[in-house]
C-alpha cells in the first residue's frame, strides 16, 4: 500500500474513533454496546497501525496527529447530535374554517413530559435554548458526556414513570368530571418534551369538533415552559376556526395542592414524633439569567413552598425542621439541609420533589441522589414522598382550575 494511503487510513481511523465515541455516549442503550465494540476495535486497529507501520519521526508525527483527528471526529459528531431536530409529528388539521364544531369543550392537559426510555431530544432542545439566551451551561464538547449521564440515570431506575403517571392522572381527571354528570367534555393529553405536543393535541381537539378549548397547565409556575406551550398552540391559529383557547394557569396559587403535602406526610407519619420530623421541599431551580425574564418561576415556586411550610407549622411541626432546597442552579442543595436537620435533632425526614407534577428521572433518581449525599449513616430515616402524582388531592386541584375557567365562561 502506498505511503499516502497509509496516512489516509491513519487519519480515517482516528477520525472514526472520535465519532464512534460520541455515538457510544449518546445513543439509545440497545445500541450502545455496538458502538462501544466499534470504538474498541478502531482504537486497537489505530494503535497497531501506529506501532507497526511508522518509524522514527513519522511515527511521532502520526501519534501526535491521531488525537487531533480523533477530536475532530468527536467534534463533528457532537455537532450532528446537538443539531438533531425534534422528530415528533404534528397531525394534519382537517377542520374547515366555517365548521362551527359540535358544541363541546375540549380540555388539553398540558404538562412537561419526559420519554419513558432514554431519548436526548428534550435536553438537546434545552441546550439550544441556553445557547440562544447565552446562558453558560455545559460546554458543547462536553455535552455528549452529559447525555451519557442522563442515559445512566435511566439505566439505574429502569425507566421514567412520567408518561404512565400522567396518563393515570388524566384518566382520574376525566372520571372526576364524569362522576359529576359531565359526559360532553373531551380530554387530550399533551407534553412539552414528549409526544404528543400541545399543538398536536389542540389540532386533535379541533378535528374532533371542539367549540372551546381549555388548556389545563399542569405545571407549578409560569415559566419558559408554559410560554413555549402557548407559542406552539398560538401557531395553530384556533381563532381562524372561531374557537377560543383559554388557559387555567399553573398551580402555584392552589390551596388544595398545598394541602396535599401535609396530608401525604401525615398519612406516612406512623408513630413518629412531629418534633423530631423534618420536611424538605426540593425545588427544581433555574439559572439566575432566566430570573431576569421569568422571575415568576423562582418567585412563585418559593412562595408556594413557603406557604406549604406554614401549613406544617400550623399543624404542630417545628419551623426549624421545615425547609427548602434546590435541585439545580441554586443553593442550598438538599444534603446541606439534611445535615442542618441532624443538628436540630431530627430523626426522620420526609422529602418531596415539590415542583415535579409526576414521577420522573428528577424525582426517581436526581433528587434522592442529592439527598443521600448527606453523610448521616443510619442516624436519620429518609423517606422519599416523590412528585405530586395521581393523588386525589392533586386531581382535585387540577379540576378546580378547569372548573374556574368553565364557570367564568358561563357568566
Amino acid at each position: 500500500m502506498s505511503e499516502w494511503l497509509m496516512w489516509l487510513l491513519t487519519a480515517a481511523l482516528a477520525f472514526t474513533l472520535g465519532a464512534l465515541v460520541v455515538q457510544y455516549l449518546t445513543v439509545h442503550p440497545v445500541r450502545m454496546s455496538g458502538y462501544l465494540l466499534g470504538s474498541v476495535v478502531t482504537f486497537f486497529a489505530l494503535a497497531a497501525l501506529l506501532g507497526t507501520h511508522y518509524e522514527g519521526g513519522e511515527r511521532a508525527l502520526a501519534i501526535a496527529l491521531s488525537p487531533a483527528l480523533a477530536l475532530a471526529g468527536y467534534a463533528v459528531l457532537t455537532h450532528r447530535v446537538l443539531a438533531r431536530e425534534d422528530p415528533r409529528p404534528v397531525p394534519e388539521l382537517t377542520r374547515s374554517p366555517d365548521d362551527p364544531g359540535l358544541g363541546h369543550t375540549a380540555v388539553v392537559y398540558f404538562t412537561h413530559g419526559e420519554p419513558e426510555t432514554y431519548d436526548p431530544i428534550g435536553w438537546i432542545n434545552q441546550f439550544r435554548e441556553f445557547d440562544e439566551q447565552k446562558i453558560p451551561f455545559v460546554p458543547k464538547l462536553a455535552r455528549p458526556f452529559f447525555l451519557y449521564q442522563l442515559r445512566q440515570s435511566y439505566l439505574t431506575v429502569g425507566k421514567s414513570d412520567h408518561r404512565r403517571m400522567h396518563q393515570q392522572m388524566l384518566a382520574s381527571l376525566e372520571n372526576a368530571f364524569r362522576s359529576q354528570g359531565d359526559m360532553d367534555t373531551r380530554f387530550y393529553l399533551s407534553f412539552l418534551d414528549d409526544d404528543p405536543r400541545p399543538d398536536s393535541a389542540v389540532i386533535q381537539a379541533l378535528n374532533g369538533g371542539a367549540s372551546r378549548i381549555i388548556v389545563s397547565e399542569v405545571f407549578l409556575t409560569i415559566s419558559n415552559h408554559t410560554a413555549e406551550g402557548k407559542e406552539l398552540i398560538d401557531e395553530v391559529g384556533c381563532e381562524q376556526y372561531g374557537v377560543e383557547v383559554q388557559y387555567t394557569g399553573p398551580l402555584w396559587d392552589s390551596e388544595t395542592l398545598r394541602s396535599m403535602f401535609l396530608q401525604r406526610v401525615n398519612r406516612n407519619l406512623g408513630s413518629a414524633d412531629k418534633s423530631k420530623v423534618g420536611l424538605l421541599l426540593v425545588g427544581h431551580g433555574q439559572p439566575d439569567e432566566w430570573d431576569v425574564e421569568w422571575a415568576t418561576e423562582t418567585e412563585q415556586e418559593q412562595n408556594f413552598r413557603t406557604s406549604v411550610l406554614d401549613l406544617f407549622e400550623a399543624d404542630g411541626y417545628r419551623r426549624e425542621t421545615l425547609s427548602q432546597a434546590w435541585m439545580e442552579f441554586k443553593e442550598p442543595k438538599p444534603a446541606e439541609k439534611i445535615l442542618e436537620f441532624r443538628r436540630n435533632g431530627v430523626k426522620k425526614v420526609f422529602y418531596f420533589s415539590a415542583a415535579i407534577s409526576a414521577d420522573a428521572i428528577h424525582s426517581q433518581y436526581d433528587v434522592p441522589k442529592l439527598v443521600h449525599r448527606a453523610p448521616i449513616g443510619d442516624e436519620i430515616e429518609l423517606v422519599n414522598l416523590g412528585a405530586w402524582n395521581n393523588d386525589p388531592i392533586v386531581i382535585a386541584a387540577i379540576k378546580e382550575k378547569i372548573d374556574s375557567v368553565m364557570a367564568a365562561c358561563k357568566q
